[in-house]
């Protein structure tokens, strides 16, 4: 049965690290890969076309879609939109509308790259560790929220962090199943000691690791775990955590690995449908020039072929191909270091071809 993938460019380099993306794919399909895709926009793109950051014709394709493949949504040219037609809003209004509550991101620091870490090679070679955020709960969302003016005239912004258990246990099982699929090391990020909603995120973290006796848990408050990345990263495996510190913490995490741009990312729900993207920005300062690194992207379609369509086998060729790019020495500026060839993002697009 033929697999459906939408595909959604965005805004800023986002066109131009899916259109190498989309060669890979091509290639796969080419081999044998049975799947199809089709565009829609999303973000400012959207709004430029729809006024909307996520129109009705983007809703449609997504949700009959089996999986979406996203480039990076966002400019500063539409930072004076009202709040709800701003790029990002449509970027929230997906992961909500598809209920990707779980968040998977990868930080792995490739051989070839442990020079390109602002940290030094013996405290970051050999970096594998996965952050499970979640996605669709916690202050991002909750309710109340806005800006008020009180009755003495002084404006007022409020924002709620609010968690109900069942979020909490479908979160949970995701990072539990994976940790038992590697080193069987799961860490629970929260502030207990301050905020109530995280002190009973501790609890069924608790509650829940009797039914998982073979993983290992621990507790860190997230000042802590943010400074334990920097110390002593190899610490960790899984870390699991909500969706405000895990917005942090996996952005300080990916770059420990030398660049943001390598790193990919999956938003899974229940059924394993997810929004496969990068975990950098939309880097508008650069869109357009073909400079960008499409790795992370591409190896996000690794992580599409991976999750929602169990094909282990082409998403390892996938990431074998990159670890082939890299190992030649070619580099996009964002990774470049003296003694690599310096490409753009085309030309490592060619490359990982030659390298499938």
């Amino acid at each position: 049965m033929t697999k459906h993938i939408a595909v959604l460019p965005g805004d800023g380099i986002g066109p131009e690290i899916i259109q190498q993306t989309i060669r890979v794919l091509d290639k796969l399909i080419a081999q044998g890969l049975n799947a199809d895709y089709q565009y829609a926009p999303l973000g400012g793109a959207a709004y430029d076309q729809y006024q909307h950051p996520y129109p009705e014709v983007t809703q449609n394709l997504c949700r009959a879609a089996d999986a979406v493949l996203l480039g990076a949504v966002g400019s500063p040219q539409y930072d004076q939109l009202e709040r709800s037609l701003r790029p990002e809003r449509g970027l929230l209004a997906i992961r909500k509308d598809l209920n990707l509550f779980g968040n998977l991101r990868p930080a792995v620091l490739y051989p070839e790259l442990v020079n390109a870490s602002t940290l030094k090679p013996e405290i970051v070679s050999g970096l594998d560790i996965l952050i499970v955020r979640e996605l669709t709960g916690d202050i991002y969302f909750g309710e109340p929220r806005g800006i008020h003016t009180l009755d003495n005239g002084e404006r007022e912004g409020i924002n709620t962090m609010r968690y109900c258990e069942s979020e909490i246990r479908r979160i949970g099982k995701i990072a539990f199943e994976a940790a038992r699929k590697r080193h069987k090391k799961l860490c629970s990020v929260d502030k207990a000691n301050v905020l109530e909603t995280t002190e009973m995120w501790r609890q069924i973290i608790n509650d829940m690791s009797h039914e998982y006796p073979d993983v290992a848990v621990s507790h860190m408050y997230v000042d802590n775990a943010a400074m334990q990345l920097v110390k002593n990263p190899k610490q960790f495996d899984v870390i699991v955590t909500g969706n405000i510190f895990g917005d942090i913490l996996s952005d300080e995490a990916s770059m420990l690995t030398g660049s943001i741009g390598m790193l990919p990312s999956a938003s899974l729900n229940e059924t394993g449908k997810g929004l496969y993207e990068p975990s950098h920005g939309s880097a508008p300062d650069i869109a357009g020039q073909n400079l960008a690194n499409p790795l992370a992207t591409i190896l996000s379609l690794a992580m599409l072929l991976r999750y929602s369509f169990n094909d282990e086998q082409r998403a390892r060729q996938i990431e074998k191909a990159v670890g082939q790019v890299l190992a030649q020495g070619l580099r996009t500026n964002d990774i470049f270091e003296t003694g690599c060839q310096r490409v753009s993002c085309s030309q490592m697009g060619d490359a990982v071809l030659a390298a499938l």
